[in-house]
């Protein structure tokens, strides 16, 4: 393998006696391992180089930032296809000798395995028709009549179809001719050969035989025999040929069609390519309805005329459905797609598409940033603010806007940061002069921002005017909007159909064995299920506690506002758009399409809803539960709510007929965060919020770390933090740590959780260096033999 061998390819190892694992190969070099003994490589996956030099780099700068194993990286970053997998086989032992000592069931399993050469575990119970072959196996193993090997193989297969045509000789259109005057006498084989000839006109044009037809053509066309094709194969009048080919769609070249940007989007293009030679980074800030994704469009169109490659992040699935048809109709299949709900050989194509130059531009959610790019110009993170490009499980816990931000570093790339409601820390960069800052005030064409109505929620329920959820306000405007023939969105940020359910009597309520949180009511399914880790009960019929029948929901989730719309306004065509109703693969295109086409009449959603969809026709969109983002007890509480709260109001009325309609229902009208949103007002939100982040030490002008300490004894976790806490104090001092404090949901997967806070100020400190100490503290911790299966997280900049 030596002369093969190279630098980013993969290569197959062994890990310990019986684990064989995927690898990649980082350098080479002839300095062997003082530590311990080399194993040989056992086998070479790849000729060239399927990770770039720098992926490397990053794969390892990543490690470091985030704290984690550089592997760990490396396991997230590679799609599952291109890692390898090990199957057990079964053979016959070619030294065995003694038949006499098996038994009839023993001796025709050993014949079937001779007889194929080598079977899986899998196969031998389909033939001898048993689930569990484990017991028949070891009796053969211990007669020494089979030996069991591990089959390594890539689990990426690309993709095949069968063709159909004809062979050489009757190719010919003179022995074509007499072959179809001589089935004249068999009608079903003279069928089969007259499809053929209906699509490949061998008469007219020999030369599109060697093309053929996609097998299907006959296999799925009634009244055409599949015997009768068998039988035409056998005689030699046709072959049947495989073609490799992409599961990856690609537009027809002819719908390209270039985009037409306004004057208000050519300034901000042309603001961007300004500052584009003097920063490497712009912020882009552009009210929800400005055009931004058209500003995107044209700044891609231009980055591929000067033959870079282009990465265009968006947070979520939902959002790339949608964009997704736009982008293709103006660049077509030099795009590639790449998103998590792609099956894993489709991820792969994808990868390989970037490797070998098939795709010079890639759309995908925060994953994408690992693509193999070796020639990137232009990174384009759209909605730049979202908490979706955060990974929170499993490590590197990155940030996608923040990693991209770094690849455009180590490519000399350009990146553009989009969004109608930056995050504090860009908008900060902006302001400071670390990035540029181009803005867009107006929204796109005669669109005008939407009118807000407050709804004092209070009154409602002292008036008893509420139907449910809806107050009199909501409900007459959603059923208004329907006569109209518009449609509307309702949003409510939390899932399910109620919280918890609750006895009246005893005040029980429903809770999860494993997790120190309620169990959601999810009436469709209808069971209890943790939204942490996934636990399932069914509904109690009555009290467990006090057996009373008076158990009634708590709360409500999207399922309880879809049901009672359903009730209250029956004529209505409703859709649901949140985890639960998402989860196929085409889930997200088929409920954003009816959309699209006038066939729903409300959507009902999560955060979902808000993140930059553009639908023609929405001219209202109802808010829920506002109070509960408002009041939530973190120190981003109000720049979160202030930037959902925003991005779902922009979806209405952003072309439509009329002016949009955004309702907010809220028992504290007169908060001042409402008002900002209200007049749009992201300046005094910000300047508001930075003075409150100076005062008391909070990003961007400091930079956090979370330690989590779990264990399955509360006891222990707290003994622990405090233990790491103390060592951490000792070494930072006390202003820079804190805790340990156990958070709000203290106990998940029946592991408990402390949290310590570590701030450390941007000018003052070597954030490396103190990094570096603080995984010696860690390791000082998980070394000590009384604290047994102690875990601890680090997560660098928590979202």
């Amino acid at each position: 393998m030596a002369p093969d061998i190279v630098a980013g390819a993969r290569v197959v190892v062994q890990f310990g006696k019986g684990r064989v694992l995927t690898a990649v190969v980082v350098s080479i070099h002839d300095t062997p391992p003082q530590a311990y003994n080399a194993r040989y490589i056992l086998e070479l996956l790849d000729q060239k180089p399927l990770i770039t030099p720098q992926q490397l780099e990053l794969f390892k700068w990543m490690s470091e930032y985030y704290m984690c194993a550089v592997g760990e990286v490396m396991n997230v970053a590679l799609p599952s296809g291109l890692k390898i997998s090990n199957q057990s086989k079964v053979q016959v032992n070619p030294d065995f000798d003694y038949p006499e000592l098996l038994t009839p069931e023993e001796t025709f399993l050993v014949e079937e395995i001779t007889r194929h050469g080598m079977l899986t575990y899998e196969e031998i119970g389909r033939i001898i028709e048993k689930k569990n072959v484990t017991r028949l196996i070891k009796s053969l193993i211990s007669k020494r009549t089979v030996i069991i090997f591990e089959e390594i193989r890539e689990k990426y297969q690309p993709k095949s179809i069968s063709r159909i045509r004809l062979t050489e000789p009757y190719a010919d259109p003179s022995r074509l001719e007499e072959l179809v005057n001589s089935l004249e006498k068999t009608p079903k084989q003279l069928d089969v050969m007259l499809r053929y000839l209906s699509h490949i006109p061998v008469f007219n044009n020999p030369g599109l035989n060697a093309k053929g037809l996609e097998k299907s053509v006959f296999t799925q066309s009634a009244g055409l025999s599949g015997s009768a094709l068998a039988t035409l194969i056998k005689k030699g009048v046709f072959e049947q040929f495989e073609v490799k080919v992409s599961r990856i769609a690609e537009a027809a070249p002819e719908n390209l069609k270039e985009v037409q940007l306004s004057p208000g989007q050519q300034r901000a293009s042309g603001e961007i390519h300004h500052l584009f030679h003097e920063k490497s980074v712009v912020l882009l800030h552009g009210i929800t309805g400005s055009g931004k994704t058209e500003v995107f469009i044209d700044l891609i169109a231009q980055a591929l005329k000067s033959d870079v490659q282009v990465l265009y992040l968006l947070p979520e699935i939902a959002l790339t459905t949608q964009i997704v048809s736009r982008l293709q109709k103006v660049f077509g299949s030099k795009m590639g797609i790449y998103h998590s709900r792609f099956s894993d050989n489709e991820r792969v194509e994808v990868w390989k598409g970037v490797v070998e130059g098939r795709f010079q531009f890639v759309i995908g959610v925060r994953s994408a940033v690992f693509l193999p790019f070796d020639n990137l110009g232009l990174i384009i993170v759209d909605e730049e603010h979202e908490n979706s490009y955060k990974q929170f499980d499993p490590a590197p816990r990155y940030n996608a806007r923040d990693v991209a931000v770094m690849l455009g570093f180590m490519h000399k790339a350009k990146v553009l940061l989009g969004s109608a409601t930056p995050s504090l820390e860009s908008y900060y960069n902006a302001r400071s002069g670390q990035y540029g800052l181009v803005s867009m005030r107006e929204r796109y064409g005669d669109a005008s921002l939407p009118e807000f109505v407050i709804i004092d929620m209070k009154k409602e329920r002292k008036q008893k005017t509420l139907k449910e959820e809806f107050s009199s306000v909501l409900l007459e405007a959603v059923r208004g909007n329907i006569k109209n023939g518009e449609q509307s969105i309702l949003f409510q940020n939390r899932r399910g159909y109620a919280p918890w359910l609750q006895c009246e009597d005893c005040d029980w309520i429903s809770e999860c064995l494993n997790c120190d949180v309620t169990l959601t009511y999810h009436m469709r399914e209808a069971e209890l299920r943790c939204h942490y880790c996934g636990h399932r009960e069914t509904i109690p019929r009555t009290c467990p506690h006090c057996g009373s029948a008076r158990v009634k929901t708590m709360g409500y989730g999207t399922e309880r506002i879809e049901s009672q719309l359903e009730l209250l306004v029956p004529e209505a065509r409703i859709q649901r758009m949140d985890l639960d109703t998402t989860r196929s693969k085409n889930a997200y295109t088929e409920i954003i399409r009816n959309f699209e086409e006038n066939k729903t009449d409300v959507l009902v959603g999560t955060q979902m809803v808000t993140k930059g969809l553009d639908f023609d026709n929405v001219s209202m969109v109802g808010i829920f539960d506002v109070d509960r983002l408002i009041n939530f007890p973190e120190f981003r509480a109000t720049e979160k709510a202030f930037q959902l709260l925003t991005q779902v109001s922009g979806r209405a009325g952003r072309r439509a007929k009329t002016r949009g309609r955004v309702l907010i229902q809220t028992s504290n009208p007169e908060h001042e965060l409402l008002r900002w949103v209200i007049s749009g007002d992201y300046r005094t939100m910000y300047e508001t919020e930075i003075v409150e982040r100076a005062n008391f030490g909070y990003p961007p002008y400091t930079r956090l770390i979370k330690l989590t300490v779990r264990h399955e004894d509360a006891a222990v976790a707290l003994e622990s933090a405090r233990a790491l806490a103390d060592v951490l104090t000792g070494q930072l001092g006390k202003t820079r740590v804190l805790g340990p404090e156990a958070p709000l949901v203290d106990r998940v997967r029946n592991r408990f959780l402390f949290d310590i806070l570590i701030k450390l100020e941007r000018e003052k400190v070597n954030f490396k260096a103190v990094k570096s100490l603080i995984q010696e503290s860690v390791n000082e911790i998980l070394a000590d033999k009384t604290k047994k299966h102690i875990q601890i997280i680090a997560d660098v900049d928590p979202a």
